[in-house]
């Protein structure tokens, strides 16, 4: 399913080498044809396949090597309280988790870097392919579609991140460029790109669902739902009008009928299930080109249970998050729902008590092992992104709020999430607005936790989850229970890369909190 994206793979280096055009001397000024360049690549409908190709390639850096024992992908989880790290290695990790990091982070660098350059190779897409002829208009503009949803992705974990950001919506050639030293973009200009991205794509004929693992309706319209319950709340606290966006788009995704839960938690998990079911979009794997680096980042340090001859501990739920769920929660089932608290000696062999709770919603079984199987130590597990589940807990969110009250369609999404996990919702009759927005909030945490989402509700909501009286406190001031880590105002963004500022002084003043 995962070829016809990336049978293109092989190209990738002729894209990474176009975003970046050298300037010109006398003696280079003969032309070689030869040579590719943006200006004489894009010819074929192929090259547009191979470019889009390129630019989903470029979504994997989340899971790319951040120094030692480090993944992109820890970022966002070591600032949330609910995680914590078995390696002391890299002090980069170690800054994240203790609250002290800086614009120096490599993380941070990484992560600016990433969706940069996913940007970059958008907007060389949707500026050379519409020049491509002859090639078939559904076939390009499918393209262009897929360019824009992954444009505006790049652009809405940016614009949380970071605040203010350059808006680069063409392709930077030369330092003649005005975007070549950007200045910051207000925000909300930001945001009001990335909806007109999403509204753009949702007209460029994608089907509602694709197997193949490229962007669908589904996802557009998943993500857009995602963008406007963003907006409704800090920093741009549009309120009820976007709160009424969010609903509509959520429930168009719910009506459509393409999507549903998966039965079982282990079917998030599953290679044979990606892509289809409740996985509306993710990114993707394959072994034989570009294997999931997460695997062994995931598992206890060096407690023996894997395929994997490195098991590292990055990234593992702190205990106190683990025994806040409600008694009797399948999601902390032991291998079952979204934690294991033993596994088989070397993957395949005696049962090993793990005594402390780690994350098994990313865990491969196939690569890592199972009981009488050995692993094959590949992984081509997706990392999910937008999922079916998400979407029923934004719709309730939002109708919640715009109904002063939950209506029987938003407390049905809530009871669907909760159904599978085998709890007993109340009555519709037993909430008022106030508990049941804190009901929603709370199966978010447990439903969503470690999939990089729990952070930015936390921005949006200025919340923080209290584990031990399991209510919601001010996101400023709220102590991390495992190491006493305190929020600040500063960490509602992150810092900009110190050497993004060094290279370009227009992009200052840097976020307040942090040293220029």
């Amino acid at each position: 399913m995962k070829r016809s994206i990336l049978q293109y793979i092989y190209l990738l280096p002729v894209f990474l080498l176009v975003l970046v055009a050298p300037g010109c001397k006398k003696f280079l000024e003969e032309q070689d044809k030869s040579n590719l360049t943006p200006d004489n690549y894009y010819t074929l409908p192929e090259h547009a396949e191979a470019a889009i190709a390129a630019a989903y390639a470029q979504t994997r850096f989340i899971g790319n090597d951040a120094g030692i024992f480090v993944g992109n992908f820890s970022m966002l989880e070591a600032v949330t309280g609910t995680a914590k790290t078995e390696t002391g290695q890299n002090s980069d990790l170690n800054n994240l988790f203790g609250l002290v990091y800086n614009g120096d982070n490599l993380l941070v660098r990484n992560w600016w870097n990433g969706l940069y350059s996913v940007i970059a190779q958008t907007n060389l897409v949707l500026d050379k392919v519409p020049n491509i002829n002859p090639m078939d208009q559904a076939q390009k503009n499918r393209i262009l579609g897929e360019a824009r949803f992954l444009r505006a992705w790049a652009y809405f974990y940016a614009v949380r991140l970071w605040g203010d950001i350059p808006l680069i919506t063409k392709p930077v050639a030369d330092a003649s460029s005005p975007d070549f030293y950007p200045s910051r973009t207000p925000q909300e200009t930001v945001y009001n790109q990335i909806v007109a991205d999403l509204t753009a794509a949702e007209s460029s004929g994608l089907s509602w669902t694709d197997a193949s693992g490229r962007a669908s309706l589904g996802a557009v319209k998943t993500l857009l739902a995602k963008v406007y319950l963003t907006m409704a709340g800090f920093p741009l606290n549009k309120g009820n009008s976007h709160f009424q966006l969010a609903a509509t788009k959520a429930n168009e995704v719910i009506t459509s009928t393409q999507f549903s839960l998966f039965p079982n938690y282990a079917d998030l998990h599953d290679v044979a299930k990606e892509n289809i079911g409740e996985q509306i979009w993710e990114i993707q794997y394959l072994a034989s080109v570009a294997a999931n680096p997460m695997q062994q980042k995931l598992l206890p340090n060096f407690k023996g249970i894997s395929a994997y001859s490195d098991e590292i501990g990055t990234t593992v739920p702190v205990n106190q998050f683990y025994q806040s769920y409600e008694a009797g929660d399948r999601r902390t089932v032991d291998r079952v729902g979204y934690f294991y608290t033993s596994y088989y000696t070397e993957g395949s062999g005696a049962l090993k008590n793990l005594s402390a709770p780690y994350i098994f919603k990313h865990f491969d079984i196939i690569a890592n092992g199972t009981s009488g199987v050995a692993g094959t130590a590949r992984s081509d597990l997706n990392w999910m992104q937008l999922r079916y589940a998400e979407v029923l807990l934004t719709y309730a969110e939002a109708q919640n709020e715009i109904g002063g009250g939950p209506n029987a369609a938003a407390w049905s999404a809530l009871k669907q999430i909760r159904d599978r996990a085998t709890l007993t919702t109340p009555a519709i009759g037993t909430f008022t607005q106030a508990s049941f927005r804190e009901a929603v909030w709370k199966e978010r945490w447990y439903e969503l936790c470690y999939e990089g989402i729990t952070w930015f509700d936390m921005v949006r909501l200025r919340k923080a989850f209290n584990m031990s009286t399991k209510s919601f406190v001010d996101f400023v001031g709220y102590a991390f229970p495992d190491n006493g880590a305190t929020l600040a105002q500063k960490h509602l963004l992150f810092p900009l890369p110190t050497d993004e500022m060094r290279n370009n002084p227009n992009l200052k003043p840097q976020n307040d909190g942090y040293a220029n």
